[in-house]
Order: C-alpha cells, then sequence, then structure tokens
C-alpha cells in the first residue's frame, strides 16, 4: 500500500534576527501532485523548502507530511528525497556507487539495491555511464545521476531547490520534461524551487508564487496567467510580461486604476492611441516591439516581421476583453 505523502504548512514562519524570511506561510500539496515554489532571489522560498526538508527548524507553525505533525522531527525520519542545484555528488566514487550510497548507508540488502538501481537506470538511461566519476559526466548526465539516488530512496516525497539552473538553455528544456515525466510515472509528491517562471508554468499541477517571504498567489499555472492577483503577479509570470499602467494611458477619459495588458492582447491599429517605437526584436514568428506609450513603456507581439523602426509612431488598441484592473495603492486585482 503506498504511503501517503501530501504536505500541509500551517501557519509556518522563519526569523533570521530581526527579519522574516518567510512569514506566516500556509499552503497543501496533494498526494502525488507536483508543486512549484517560485519567485526571484531572496523572497523565501528555498528557505521554505529547508523547513519542508528539515534542514532549517521553524520558528513558528506546523508542518504535516502524509498527515503526520513533523515541524520538529530529524531531515532522516521524514520520508524525503531531496536533490540540491549543486547536485551534491561524491567526485572520487563511481555513477554506481553514488547512486547507491544512501542505501549503502542505510544497510539496505544486496538484492533490494540491486533491483532498485536497476529500475533508477533504467528510467534516466544511465547504463554506459555505471563505472564512470562524475567529473567524466555532462551537466545533464550529473543531473539525472543525482535524481537516480533520489529514485533508489523510493521516498514519496522529492524536494528539489533550483536543480537545472546549472544547465544551458537546451538541456534545461529537455530535463524539465524528463523531470515531469518522472514525477507523473513514479506517481511521487514533489516540491520544486525555481525563479524561472518558465519551468513553473510548463512543469506544475499547482504554483505558489512567494514574494518578501509571503505567499502573493497560488493556483494552477493557467490561475496565475489568466487571473494575476497582483501587478507583481502580473510582470511575473508570462514571457514576455504583462504590461502594468494606468488605464486612462489606454482609454482617455478610464477609471484612475492600472492597467494590464499582455503583449499579444495589443494590436497596432490607426484607431488606437499614439505611441513610439523604441526597439523591435524579431524572433522568427514575430516581432517584440517596444513602444513608449505617454511616457510608459510597453511591449507588443506582432506576427512576422516589423517594418517600421526606432522613432517611428504606431498607434495602439488594447484588447478589452484582457484588460486586467489593479488598484493603484495596493497593487491587488479590482474584481470585474
Amino acid at each position: 500500500m503506498k504511503q501517503r505523502a501530501d504536505i500541509a504548512l500551517d501557519h509556518v514562519s522563519k526569523s533570521f534576527a530581526a527579519s522574516n524570511a518567510v512569514d506566516d506561510v500556509s499552503f497543501r500539496v496533494e498526494d502525488g501532485t507536483f508543486l512549484v515554489l517560485l519567485g526571484p532571489s531572496g523572497c523565501g522560498k528555498s528557505t521554505t523548502l529547508r523547513m519542508i526538508a528539515g534542514l532549517e527548524p521553524v520558528t513558528s507553525g506546523r508542518i504535516l507530511i502524509g498527515g503526520r505533525d513533523v515541524t520538529h522531527e530529524p531531515s532522516a525520519k521524514r520520508g524525503i528525497a531531496m536533490v540540491f542545484q549543486n547536485y551534491a555528488l561524491f567526485p572520487h566514487m563511481s555513477v554506481r556507487d553514488n547512486i547507491l550510497f544512501g542505501l549503502s548507508v542505510r544497510k539496505v540488502p544486496q538484492a533490494e539495491q540491486k533491483k532498485r538501481l536497476e529500475r533508477a537506470v533504467d528510467l534516466l538511461a544511465l547504463g554506459p555511464y555505471l563505472a564512470r566519476k562524475p567529473g567524466q559526466l555532462s551537466g545533464g548526465q550529473q543531473q539525472r545521476v543525482a535524481l537516480g539516488r533520489a529514485i533508489v530512496a523510493e521516498a514519496p516525497v522529492c524536494l528539489m531547490d533550483e536543480p537545472l539552473s546549472n544547465l544551458d538553455a537546451k538541456l534545461r528544456a529537455e530535463m524539465r520534461r524528463e523531470i515531469r515525466a518522472l514525477q507523473r510515472r513514479l506517481g511521487i509528491t514533489m516540491i520544486y524551487v525555481t525563479h524561472d517562471q518558465i519551468e513553473a508554468m510548463t512543469m506544475a499541477d499547482h504554483i505558489v508564487l512567494m514574494k518578501d517571504g509571503r505567499i502573493e498567489q497560488e493556483g494552477t499555472p493557467e490561475d496565475l496567467y489568466r487571473r494575476p492577483a497582483t501587478t507583481f503577479a502580473a510582470s511575473f509570470i508570462g514571457t514576455p510580461p504583462m504590461n502594468v499602467l494606468p488605464l486612462n494611458v489606454l482609454r482617455p477619459g478610464a477609471e484612475d486604476c492600472l492597467a494590464g495588458i499582455r503583449p499579444e492582447n495589443l494590436a497596432i491599429d490607426g484607431a488606437g492611441v499614439s505611441a513610439r517605437i523604441v526597439s523591435a526584436e524579431y524572433l522568427g514568428a514575430d516581432t517584440l516591439v517596444e513602444a513608449d506609450l505617454a511616457g510608459h513603456t510597453v511591449l507588443v507581439r506582432v506576427a512576422g516581421q516589423f517594418a517600421l523602426g526606432t522613432g517611428d509612431e504606431i498607434r495602439l488598441r488594447a484588447d478589452t476583453d484582457h484588460i486586467h484592473r489593479f488598484d493603484r495603492a495596493s497593487g491587488r486585482r479590482i474584481a470585474s
């Protein structure tokens, strides 16, 4: 019978000296789901992960795994595996010994070690590399070894802290797909920390977006993209990010609030408001145009190649069905 592996944080805080690195954070991770902790550097996401792992003591609040309060339990008793940014491989050991290290320390029987190793090697295509040392592997291969070590632990929960940040863009994209497919195949509960919103959008079942130690918004990737709760969420989620500017700049005579409009929902249209081109970045399928609109920088996505150049005047029209309204003072979403 599969061990229950849902995770709950109940008003968890972490203080260092006079500051709160994590401030009254509560969320739940359903059994077998992939949750991403997302946010800029210093937002508290890695500290939150380390508290779940038992690597950082909690100042206040509770952490439950599988319904069991593990707030004050050591990491070894929490039923978790962890993959770090730096892979944490032993350079003098072979790939085989690196993968099996934790099992050897726990004196798992040899036959069981062999069975788990074969499964991990099969899942991660590591067969040709078992006798090599980490220094003889590429970054992606080293990451697979770190994943292999987590897999053989057969823990119901896997925690990952910025695991792909050392890889180039192409390899990151490949590893994103591999990690997500692996999580689904194994049915484990995974919490993944990243500052990269593309990783969050493409991998997560559920995203917890953090800012200054608190939760800014949580929900599915679609929730955060389609209905950002704040101007911070609006500008953090999406590539390129949402434009945020006073609504009366887009619609003269409109109410005094902020408007959010994504670059794909702005169009060059003779009936629109006047703007001036700052730059145009041709991307192949489309062009990303940066323009000055009444002193505000806006980005516009235009299909194909764009003929006009820096300094030329254009007129911009916003798709009114896709304008998001935010309160100027609080930055919070105004209900439609």
